[in-house]
């Protein structure tokens, strides 16, 4: 049985966006305790001494067909620094939803997460023909709803108690979009903020 998308790489000014592979694991590992993210409760990052059970949990779905997992790569370094997926994967329909992002905190607001969704959404629309790519966060999660945004995709809704996080807490899912009449302002808007001066 094919699996749709085929795995591929993609590469930028900024960063290297690979298969997510268990040769990743330590330098994740060291990116999931930089800022201690997994403590907060509306996230799903891993504690660092769980990063080989979640490489492990997303190379499965990976066999099933439906996630393809990357590994975000720093090009500076050559480290990963983070993980980032295409999920809920459509093929019949062309959809996939980019997300299970989470980057380590000392490169967040870097520009490397504006270059790593253009690649992605890139990709999505011009070589897999994707009718639609999907974001999903939790309704609280401000500073990832307004990342979204600023990609320029669209608030579709909000999924009232769609999901019991890990803590026990009901999770209110807001779901954005962007549909491939959408991409080619969306990507001259992405590659402006990747060129403009950064305060």
């Amino acid at each position: 049985m094919s699996v749709w998308p085929d795995l591929f790489a993609v590469e930028g000014s900024l960063v290297s966006v690979v298969p997510l592979s268990v040769d990743h694991h330590d330098d994740l590992m060291v990116a999931a305790g930089d800022g201690e993210l997994h403590r907060l409760w509306y996230t799903k990052v891993p504690e660092p001494e769980n990063v080989a059970a979640e490489i492990s949990r997303r190379l499965g779905l990976r066999a099933n067909g439906s996630m393809l997992p990357f590994a975000v790569l720093e090009k500076s370094t050559g480290k990963a620094v983070g993980m980032t997926s295409y999920m809920n994967i459509d093929a019949s329909n062309r959809r996939v939803e980019i997300g299970g992002t989470w980057y380590r905190q000392s490169i967040q607001r870097s520009g490397l997460n504006t270059e790593c969704k253009l690649l992605l959404l890139q990709h999505a629309f011009e070589a897999l023909d994707c009718l639609c790519v999907e974001f999903r966060t939790h309704f609280m999660n401000t500073q990832s709803r307004r990342a979204i945004e600023r990609l320029g995709a669209k608030l579709d809704g909000v999924l009232r108690s769609n999901m019991v996080m890990a803590n026990g807490t009901i999770r209110d899912t807001a779901v954005y979009s962007i549909i491939s009449c959408e991409w080619s302002a969306v990507k001259a808007n992405l590659q402006w903020q990747l060129e403009k001066p950064r305060p």
